[in-house]
């Protein structure tokens, strides 16, 4: 039964269910013993509490038995990012400075998805506090590509991603602050939405960076995608960020939106530093679009293809230092053993709580939010994004959507660029300006190298047009066998 239904959808999961082809209990049970024959290699988990969501398995054919089901997740398992807080769970963010800490309350997202029945499963792993885009600067050791286990799984998600991939979680959620659900869907070949800023609350997701920080769907295919964003979405008076819009049914109305549509294709995102193979590859999704009767008509965002990797780091880290400036020993979290005094607690739990990347970016951030260097550095890094927010409105207004590669190359091997950051943060390229905007992102696979590596196709819509950009997306995958590959591990 396992090996029959590990790799299967959630929407046919669901499916069998509700037909009662196999129970929340057989489910859960095959994804355990695949992540128990697996995850000593994958290493997507941090930790998970088996006891706990076989309760939630039985809950849910409990209800199933009595004709209450929820709806169709009801009895799918669910594993969650470990920077999303689940009461009574570790909430660890990777990162030893969390490493004992137990979240005391639900994230939002957490409590819809238990009320739509889910089974969650499992703590997964992350770059340390969402900073890294390969899964490597974790307090919990690297997560590995399951198509390569010599390399990235991508990042910050990368336990999320890797996990739906290797077959161990139908359905995963992650954050995406510049690239990190998109980027690692990419690099393991499966579906990762970035949705709209302020669609999605973010009650209960430990912080990097407010304005940036979006909670989305991991998934197989983008109908599950889509069914997995309808249970999170919607507004919450929790989050003061999060916007009044209207939830769709994400499954019905991407079913009724069929095209032709009109699709831009950024000039810039096919310029140096984009690997040739994966050129090819994103060219030819491009004309799939053409021959379907799509408008294809190439745009500029110039200041996005310049600009956009500078901006992020001068307000994503200026965020970040703000936002961990509360980690400090005192409240909660890692307080040093070896600390004599107050000053002494902060300095020494920091310095021994915090790994090295994620002081890198404290330390520019604090630099350029400091007196005389503001204005220079934060107050003009909003200026731009500003008009790069205003740059991809005027595009979108002729475009229902924009194709672009979703890395500028394939899962790189373990260790590669451990020690060039710049060359690190240069693989976000394509995906950052999409949080910079508060856009709606998606990539789906769409294609391998020659080396057997996943390769990623992006596209960006329009704020809260999520249903129209799943749609877009979906008519190329209905036409492909992508999403049907898997690793052989």
């Amino acid at each position: 039964m396992a090996a029959e239904i590990i790799f299967q959808s959630a929407t046919r999961l669901a499916a069998l269910l509700a037909a009662g082809n196999i129970s929340s209990v057989e489910l859960l049970q095959a994804c355990l013993a695949r992540t128990k024959a697996v995850d000593g290699r994958v290493k997507a988990f941090n930790s998970f509490d088996e006891a706990g969501a076989l309760a939630l398995a039985q809950a849910s054919d409990a209800r199933r038995a009595a004709g209450q089901a929820r709806g169709p997740l009801d009895g799918i398992p669910v594993g969650l990012k470990d920077v999303i807080a689940v009461e009574g769970q570790p909430l660890t963010c990777s990162s030893k400075m969390l490493a004992n800490f137990v979240s005391p309350y639900d994230a939002t997202v957490t409590e819809k998805l238990r009320a739509a029945g889910a089974v969650l499963f499992g703590r997964l792993n992350m770059d340390e506090f969402a900073m890294g885009s390969s899964t490597e600067n974790s307090a919990f050791g690297p997560t590995a590509n399951p198509w390569d286990l010599t390399r990235v799984p991508g990042g910050s998600s990368g336990g999320s991603a890797a996990a739906v991939a290797s077959g161990e979680l139908p359905l995963t959620l992650g954050s995406d602050t510049g690239g990190s659900i998109r980027q690692p869907a990419a690099l393991c070949g499966i579906v990762g939405l970035k949705p709209t800023y302020g669609l999605v609350s973010r009650y209960g997701l430990a912080a990097f960076a407010s304005s940036l920080d979006q909670i989305g769907p991991l998934a197989r295919t983008v109908e599950d995608t889509a069914l997995l964003l309808g249970a999170i979405a919607g507004h919450d008076p929790r989050d003061s960020t999060s916007f009044k819009a209207e939830v769709p049914d994400y499954r019905a109305e991407m079913g009724r939106k069929q095209g032709p549509w009109r699709l831009g294709v950024p000039k810039e995102f096919f310029g140096a530093g984009l690997d040739p193979e994966i050129s090819a590859v994103v060219k030819q999704a491009v004309g799939f679009y053409r021959k379907q009767g799509c408008e294809i008509k190439e745009v500029s965002l110039p200041l996005a293809a310049e600009y956009a990797i500078a901006v992020y780091y001068l307000i994503a880290t200026a965020e970040a230092s703000s936002n961990l400036a509360r980690y400090d020993g005192i409240r909660y979290g890692h307080r040093s053993a070896a600390a004599k005094d107050a000053i002494d607690i902060y300095a020494r739990s920091r310095a021994e709580g915090f790994g090295p990347e994620v002081k890198r970016r404290i330390i520019l951030g604090t630099h350029v939010l400091s007196s005389g260097y503001y204005d220079a550095y934060y107050l003009r890094a909003q200026k731009v994004r500003t008009l790069i927010r205003n740059e991809f409105t005027a595009v979108l207004r002729d475009c229902d959507a924009l194709l672009s590669p979703t890395s500028p190359g394939p899962a790189f091997k373990l260790g590669e660029k451990s020690a060039d950051p710049l060359a690190m943060y240069l693989t976000d390229i394509y995906t950052i300006s999409v949080n910079l905007a508060g856009l709606p992102g998606i990539s789906i696979p769409c294609g391998f190298t020659g080396g057997g590596l996943p390769i990623g196709l992006q596209l960006i819509g329009r704020p809260f047009q999520e249903a129209e950009l799943l749609a877009v997306a979906r008519a190329y995958e209905q036409a492909h066998d992508w999403s049907q590959r898997h690793p052989a591990l």
